[in-house]
């Protein structure tokens, strides 16, 4: 049996998205953000901003989420996007949402490097 981290990272992606499955299926709008270290997700999740969703009388409307069809065209377009990630440290973040039936997403790529692990020939005085 295989490790959780010695599954590729493609693999790792797509667990996530099944794990976030029934939440995305009750949000219309939202970012999903992986954190990558050493090519391994470490903590994934949904950023989700809820103040649009009420109303001023302060009851919650009721939107749907994404739908099955909606949630694969979003794994799949993640699963894209991991191939074009040049670093091993760092953030992905999909920002979606469902305008008249449409799932619109785009995608952030953010690096990460340390100091200390800095490779000594790069640096120069």
């Amino acid at each position: 049996m295989m490790k959780m981290d010695e599954l590729p990272l493609a693999r790792q992606v797509d667990l996530a998205f099944r794990q976030m499955h029934k939440e995305l299926s009750m949000l219309s709008d939202g970012t999903v953000f992986l954190q990558i270290r050493n090519n391994r997700i470490g903590k994934f999740g949904i950023r989700h901003y809820d103040a649009a969703n009420w109303t001023e009388s302060g009851s919650v409307r009721t939107t749907g989420g994404l739908t099955e069809s909606q949630r694969l065209a979003f794994r799949n377009m993640a699963l894209e996007a991991i191939k074009r990630k040049t670093w091993s440290h760092g953030e992905i973040q999909f920002e979606f949402a469902v305008r008249k039936g449409l799932l619109t997403a785009t995608v952030q790529y953010e690096s990460n490097y340390n100091m200390a692990a800095l490779d000594p020939s790069v640096v120069h005085v």
